[in-house]
């Protein structure tokens, strides 16, 4: 890859907020650096929105939502089909956007485009297929109409760590389900949003459906849209800190809120498991996307009888992943997305070590520019360790033991999350029984990998509340309502 290339690609973005159609700069006139985790460089410079930018967003939402919501469900289902085959004939172009921004490899990069596109066929799909039911009611008395419609305007926080995907993953279903929007992208990763925008522009989203907003002061530019009556949803995808304080703040209008938050996956290996297959899916699982997901193993808990045969094998595999840019062919493992990211996994590595664990393999910051952490394997983990209870957001396999099933259940199930759970075994009853005593959101059974477009994704207990993806996503944007008629036949009996 070229620097000339990647020049050209950053200078075809719009770096502008996108408000009811045009591209403009901040009212306040400034402007925020996005840089390039792997050198430090500065790739752009994006209007960096004010409150006031906020609520002309929301405005421009508003106004449009009734036209929005009338237009044919056929009609907005191609309007994401057209986005789908955009996006896709411009994966590249996304896949270079993101590596640059965000850090990740190239080859990643490409598996997000692919994987985000499919929200808006997916989700173009669905949208003629919102429908309601009518019923005579048990008495027999009059009949029963249940109708879908939109929530109304809706305001879409994303994270850094899946720039297109988790875009994608909230502007499709609104979209399909007749809901303008105002999206609020992460100030780190701010470019993907916005080509995605201009893809949107392209494909015949009306003026003012769509609008984005980039801004490092989210607080204050968020704020007043959660406290505006006419805002009716409110999606988010990040902290549970965060979270936590958004859905308080929603409380006040008694917002429709979707959360998708923290995590703390635990990777099971039992005794009976293909420990060839449980090595890929460990890999899979946790260094995909350099391990900064939320879906990410995070705890690694294994029988006590293949606990040795399944470190070797993994510290054998990890030891060939290549710290380099992303654009470097070379390139398994991009840097982490900024310093403070990789302090905090460099400080649970420390506090892992202090706490007993010992280090078998990487588990220290490489020299040079780029915030690089290397594929690190910690064994001997105590069970208390502050890197089990917490979200890592790095290349980090921290490995403990269990005796039997009924501890490994215990200690997954020890944590205030329960968005994802992994597990390797080949009982199909055990299988079943851990799938029903697990409390997670999602459970990937000899699999890796959990994320699909066409099943529900979501968590439990701290991790969230709701679901994107599957028939569940779009109804997240739906309202229900009941309408009771008489009976048509009163008066019609002889």
């Amino acid at each position: 890859m070229t620097a000339a290339r990647e020049a050209e690609v950053i200078a075809a973005i719009p770096t502008g907020l996108l408000i009811d159609g045009q591209w403009r700069e901040a009212s306040s006139g400034h402007t925020f650096e996005v840089h390039d985790p792997s050198t430090g460089e500065v790739l752009a410079r994006v209007a960096d929105a004010t409150p006031e930018d906020g609520m002309a967003a929301l405005d421009a939402a508003a106004a449009a939502q009734t036209a929005w919501a009338a237009t044919a469900p056929r009609q907005r289902g191609e309007i994401l089909r057209r986005a789908f085959e955009l996006v896709t004939a411009r994966a590249e172009d996304f896949a270079l956007v993101m590596t640059l921004e965000m850090g990740k490899p190239l080859a990643e990069s490409r598996a997000e485009v692919a994987y985000g596109a499919e929200f808006l066929r997916w989700f173009s799909e669905e949208a003629p297929r919102i429908s309601g039911r009518y019923a005579t009611a048990p008495d027999g008395r009059n009949r029963l109409l249940v109708a879908k419609r939109p929530v109304g305007p809706s305001l879409l926080i994303t994270p850094w760590n899946f720039p297109l995907a988790m875009a994608t993953r909230k502007i499709a279903p609104a979209l399909a389900a007749g809901c303008t929007s105002v999206l609020k992208p992460a100030a780190l990763t701010p470019l993907t949003a916005l080509l995605f925008a201009e893809v949107l522009r392209e494909a015949g989203v009306p003026d003012g459906v769509v609008n984005v907003i980039p801004t490092t002061r989210a607080g204050a530019v968020t704020g007043p849209l959660i406290s505006d009556p006419r805002l009716r949803k409110l999606s988010f995808t990040g902290s549970t800190e965060v979270g936590r304080r958004l859905i308080a703040d929603a409380a006040h209008q008694v917002l429709r809120v979707s959360m998708e938050l923290g995590g703390n996956a635990p990777f099971l290996v039992f005794e009976d498991a293909d420990v060839d297959a449980a090595v890929e899916g460990a890999l899979l699982a946790k260094l995909r996307n350099g391990g900064e997901a939320c879906v990410a193993a995070n705890r690694f808990l294994v029988h006590e009888s293949v606990a040795e045969e399944f470190t070797s094998r993994l510290v054998e595999r990890m030891t060939g992943y290549v710290n380099a840019r992303g654009t470097d062919p070379e390139s398994t493992l991009g840097p982490l997305v900024d310093e403070s990211t990789r302090n905090k996994v460099a400080e649970l590595v420390a506090g892992a070590l202090e706490d007993g664990a010992s280090i078998a393999l990487g588990g220290s910051i490489p020299q040079g520019r780029g915030y690089f952490y290397p594929a690190t394997v910690l064994v001997d983990v105590p069970q208390d360790a502050r890197i089990l209870q917490e979200e890592i957001f790095g290349p980090v396999a921290p490995i403990t033991v269990f005796r039997d099933e009924d501890e490994a259940v215990r200690l997954a199930n020890a944590s205030e999350y329960g968005l994802v759970c992994f597990a390797y075994t080949r009982d199909l009853n055990r299988a079943l029984r851990l799938a029903e005593r697990l409390e997670t959101g999602m459970f990937g059974l000899n699999t890796g990998l959990v994320s699909n477009p066409a099943a529900p994704f979501g968590g439990v207990k701290q991790s969230g509340i709701g679901r994107e993806g599957g028939f569940e996503g779009i109804d997240e944007y739906l309202e229900t309502t009941y309408i009771g008629i008489a009976d048509p036949f009163v008066g019609t009996h002889s």
